[in-house]
């Protein structure tokens, strides 16, 4: 089962390209105009029924995630008033009554390893942004994956709850690794 969801994008982005748990602020702007499409492809299943309801669920967290866009860092936040990476995912599994650890590492230990062709929506990204400590500090969740390229949402500590690309030299080098918690 395929479905596709069309996002558009318009105007000039500012993407921070630091994260909670780093120490030095780095910022880009970039300015893009187009129209992107992703396909949200899961394992096939034998039941019908419970493809759908893994989609809808995969729906529902990314939307709730993004419903925090914009939202301010604030470490250990939860809520609109302020939320930290770990804070986002946790809070937009929960609204979906999935247990999920609360804290990046601990999610790290989560689900199944993935390659990154094999990501999809509602995959979770792991990452080392303190190049001094060798330990994953940031998460952020999947929500388009469009040829080449992964779009994930994340709090970072300058500029809050935020959609950035994979492919930014930034979160490349910082990568660690996808895992499916679904």
């Amino acid at each position: 089962m395929q479905k596709i969801f069309k996002i558009l994008f318009f105007g000039i982005f500012t993407i921070s390209l630091v994260s909670c748990g780093s120490s030095r602020s780095k910022v880009i702007t970039t300015k893009k105009e187009d129209n992107r499409t992703y396909s949200a492809k899961r394992p096939a299943t034998s039941e019908k029924s419970e493809i759908n309801i893994s989609d809808k669920k995969v729906h529902n967290i990314i939307s709730t995630a993004k419903s925090y866009e914009g939202t301010r860092y604030k470490y250990g936040g939860t809520t609109k008033r302020g939320m930290d990476c770990s804070g986002l995912i946790f809070t937009a599994f929960s609204e979906e009554n999935i247990p999920i650890p609360r804290t990046s590492r601990a999610m790290s230990l989560e689900g199944e390893r993935l390659y990154l062709k094999q990501v999809t929506p509602g995959d979770l990204l792991f990452f080392e942004t303190n190049k001094n400590r060798k330990v994953i500090n940031h998460v952020g969740l999947v929500v388009e994956v469009e040829r080449e390229d992964i779009y994930f949402i994340h709090s970072s500590t300058s500029r809050g709850v935020i959609i950035s690309s994979l492919s930014e030299p930034y979160w490349t080098g910082s990568f660690v690794m996808a895992r499916r918690v679904l």
